[in-house]
């Protein structure tokens, strides 16, 4: 299946999630698949292949959480970016929102630049570990909303993520929609880090029976100065 074989899965995919996206996002979604599949292999950034499985396990189970919660003008970012996901997806269905995409990896970042030359995507593209950048005056509680698709357990990403959100503000989690236990694990980490949990939005991605979950946990009170943690004493005693 090639490039052009996106448009009727991407346009049938965002009717069943009832998402409006602008006119050129059909053409940005293939510029995007055929700049993964040419850069992917030699950069490690996906394991999906193939533009079905590009259109739906990524595209459109990113553009769902515009499902989840309220984007339009929002100030976000995308914490552990890698190929792009959910932030890039995001951008082009909801051109309003200010895109921010952090990766620690250099070769990801080089790619989400490119991406963004390509696609004519205005998002600042940040080569740094989430802990140091959580810290720095810019960026700390600075975010409407900060997402992430990483692999890792909650409590752990709520510790790197929840520093660069605002009071207000909302950090979104995707996770599979088995993650009852992960959530009730995290609790502790989501109240000592300034945060509530708010809701859980499952979904199911168009064209497919995979049930996934956005985690919605909101900043109410300012996260304490000594969160983040380097990374090794968070993963060595998580919250």
């Amino acid at each position: 299946m090639e490039s052009g074989e996106l448009a009727p899965i991407l346009t049938q995919g965002l009717t069943k999630l009832d998402i409006a996206a602008p006119p050129e996002a059909i053409a940005a979604f293939e510029a995007y698949y055929d700049l993964l599949e040419e850069r992917g292999q030699s950069v490690n950034l996906t394991s999906i292949s193939g533009a079905e499985d590009v259109a739906r396990l990524h595209f459109l189970d990113c553009i769902a959480l515009l499902n989840a919660y309220d984007f339009k003008g929002s100030r976000v970012i995308d914490v552990g970016s890698g190929a792009g996901f959910p932030g890039a997806p995001l951008k082009i269905t909801e051109p309003s929102l200010d895109l921010t995409l952090l990766d620690s990896t250099g070769k990801r970042v080089s790619f989400l630049s490119e991406l963004c030359l390509v696609l004519e995507m205005d998002a600042l593209c940040i080569h740094a570990r989430a802990e140091d950048a959580g810290r720095e005056p810019g960026k700390r509680e600075a975010y409407d909303i900060a997402v992430s698709r990483a692999v890792a357990q909650l409590n752990v990403l709520c510790e790197l993520c929840l520093p660069f959100v605002r009071l207000g503000g909302v950090f979104i989690s995707m996770k599979g929609a088995d993650c009852d236990e992960e959530i009730e694990s995290a609790r502790n980490a989501v109240k000592v880090l300034g945060a509530e949990i708010r809701e859980c939005y499952d979904y199911i991605i168009p064209g497919t029976e995979i049930k996934h979950r956005a985690v919605v946990i909101r900043k109410i009170s300012p996260t304490p100065d000594m969160y983040p943690r380097r990374f090794n004493r968070i993963k060595k005693r998580p919250l």
